[in-house]
């Protein structure tokens, strides 16, 4: 059990390292590809049709293939998918492995967040997605390292793929011990779950499972724009230099990453409409400071908006099996992912053209007004579901 988790740990800083590449690097990837700034949120939208796609999907290949098989080729789909755009000679080339890319991310995102769900504490959830936080805050150190050395963004991307495949490699080592774990606990929720083994899934007659998807899409709208869109933000605003702006979302990331991992221990004494709400509270009081007219000191704001998001995403997910039943606790979560991709890359795609035809300033703006509307469909589902 403790080499397993140890092992789905270090799969979750698979997870995180892609995520934040390409929102760090794009002030830099738009100039050498000479293409107009709100082109990311193209780029944006594709990358959210296939993993929204494949999450829709997941609890079918999963429940086919296992959850153990499906993250191993998943992994190596990311893989392959960064050291390709690191080699894209325009933004089609990048775009096509972007797709490789991103059919793995999404796959993965929804398998390992239904088995933890499933199969461990809601702390070891908090301390994973932790573990997703830490990479997410490597690629922009690691992008940031690259460009005051001289460096083209491509580096950046070739050692966090370099990273991936040093992590397939683990997955692959102990894939036969975590099949042979995986098949006792199916064995387990089957026989939980056996007098209903005729119910079929029907999302729009469970009671708050609508508001929940979409309370996830309010949170993923937040964490996307701010991944994709914080960069370019302090770059256009306040001036800031490529590299410090990379430093500053790096900054963010790492607010995610701590909260997660001060929720987990908040876990042991707290559930997860609590840990949920206490996120919102944090988010965004360090909106209203981002929203400050300060200067660039402003930006300090996203380390608190990043300690506020840390236990949202997770408890979202680790609710899912206590609200809607075990049953289809697969095919739940690839709809709350699905959803959210959906929600929020969409979400990112308007804001894109909106602020660049317009101006930045708008930013702290609109995410503190999803903030909102994330705290009124969170409040909506509490109210139909029996935790």
């Amino acid at each position: 059990m403790i080499s397993l988790l140890v092992i789905i740990y270090v799969v979750f800083v698979s997870l995180g390292l892609p995520d934040s590449m390409f929102g760090a690097a794009w002030p830099v990837v738009h100039t050498e590809f000479q293409i107009p700034e709100s082109f990311a949120s193209v780029y944006g939208i594709i990358t959210g049709v296939c993993s929204g796609g494949v999450s829709f999907l997941a609890g079918y290949v999963i429940r086919k293939f296992g959850t153990p098989k499906v993250t191993l080729v998943s992994i190596l789909l990311t893989a392959l998918g960064l050291l390709g755009i690191s080699f894209a000679p325009n933004i089609v080339v990048m775009m096509i492995f972007t797709v490789v890319m991103s059919y793995g991310a999404g796959a993965i995102d929804t398998g390992l967040n239904n088995y933890v769900s499933l199969h461990f504490k809601a702390r070891h959830m908090s301390w994973l997605h932790c573990c997703w936080g830490l990479g997410v805050t490597i690629s922009p150190l690691v992008l940031s390292f690259v460009l005051d050395s001289g460096n083209s963004w491509r580096s950046a991307y070739r050692i966090i793929s370099l990273m991936q495949f040093s992590i397939a490699l683990a997955v692959g080592l102990f894939l036969k011990k975590w099949i042979a774990f995986d098949k006792k606990q199916n064995i387990d929720i089957e026989e939980e779950t056996k007098d209903k083994s005729n119910e079929k899934l029907n999302i729009f007659k469970i009671k708050g499972l609508i508001t929940s998807i979409l309370s996830q899409g309010f949170y993923c709208s937040m964490e996307f724009l701010i991944g994709t869109w914080g960069a370019s933000y302090l770059v256009n605003v306040y001036g800031s230099d490529p590299a410090i702006a990379a430093r500053w979302i790096s900054l963010y990331y790492c607010g995610i990453m701590l909260g997660r991992l001060v929720s987990g221990f908040v876990s042991i004494k707290a559930n997860d409409k609590a840990l949920i709400r206490g996120g919102i509270i944090f988010s965004f009081l360090g909106l209203l400071f981002l929203s400050l007219p300060i200067g660039e000191i402003a930006s300090a704001g996203l380390l608190l908006i990043g300690f506020g998001f840390g236990p949202i995403f997770p408890s979202i997910l680790h609710s899912v099996p206590a609200r809607f039943g075990k049953k289809f606790s697969a095919d739940i979560t690839g709809f709350h992912m699905g959803g959210a991709y959906g929600i929020g890359f969409f979400v990112q795609l308007i804001f894109g053209f909106v602020a660049t035809a317009t101006t930045f300033k708008i930013t702290p703006y609109v995410l503190l007004a999803f903030c909102i509307l994330l705290f009124i469909m969170n409040e909506s589902t509490e109210k139909k579901v029996k935790l």
